[in-house]
């Protein structure tokens, strides 16, 4: 499932997408259901989307039509990942992903009074440099959230996990650029459904293991053993 505006075709409203957002894609798992009644559904999403996945089945308890769900390398804590872009090395992933978001952004001013709907200037666009201020500027505001810290607090998946009825497992790695090892929950935060599975090494979406003239991309056989111990 692509979120709004990220499959290559514009979205045409104001709004687009963020990571706590669980209507459009439960509205994709439902219809997958009433189409293919009799089929077993089984969900896999990373990063941002990870996060929005977790959200979404503790939102929906013991409805959310999935037999099992894998959610690699989730942001559970947005404020945390958010700050965590803006320091070292990150700096420079949260520069080239803006770079794409404000771009976006801008398109919207064309066809729509972006001004009256979030209160910020056109031309203003190009001064955002981090992920709390295009968040504050735009995704908090045409969402409906106060701010960016509304947005975050909201929108974070870790509060969700342990109201989790769906079999999931958790794949994260505690050297992810992206985050720090604050997003992880504790024992007592996640539900008996939810597996949590920590590795030293993987980066973000990463996870290879072997030497570097014969790397094993591990990843993909984890989903698919999981996903088979689950009938």
């Amino acid at each position: 499932m692509h979120y709004r505006g990220t499959s290559g075709k514009e979205n045409n409203l104001a709004r687009s997408y963020h990571s706590g957002d669980t209507a459009d894609a439960f509205s994709f798992i439902s219809s997958l259901k009433s189409r293919y009644p009799k089929a077993k559904l089984y969900a896999v999403a990373y990063s941002l989307g990870a996060n929005m996945l977790l959200k979404l089945l503790g939102e929906s308890g013991h409805n959310s039509n999935l037999e099992a769900a894998v959610c690699v390398s989730a942001p559970m804590q947005l404020d945390i990942c958010a700050d965590s872009m803006n320091r070292g090395f990150s700096r420079l992933y949260q520069t080239n992903l803006l770079k794409d978001l404000k771009i976006s952004l801008d398109k919207k001013y064309d066809r729509h009074d972006m001004k009256s709907l979030i209160n910020l200037k056109r031309e203003d666009i190009k001064n955002i440099k981090t992920f709390w201020e295009f968040d504050d500027a735009y995704t908090a505001p045409i969402h409906g959230f106060s701010s960016a810290k509304d947005y975050y607090t909201k929108s974070s998946s870790k509060q969700f996990l342990k109201d989790i009825k769906t079999p999931t497992l958790i794949i994260h790695s505690l050297d992810d650029p992206f985050m720090t090892p604050e997003v992880l929950p504790k024992e007592d935060e996640i539900s008996k459904n939810v597996t949590l599975e920590v590795s030293k090494k993987g980066g973000h979406v990463g996870f290879i293991s072997g030497s570097f003239l014969k790397p094993k991309y591990w990843l993909e056989d984890r989903v698919v053993e999981f996903f088979n111990t689950q009938g």
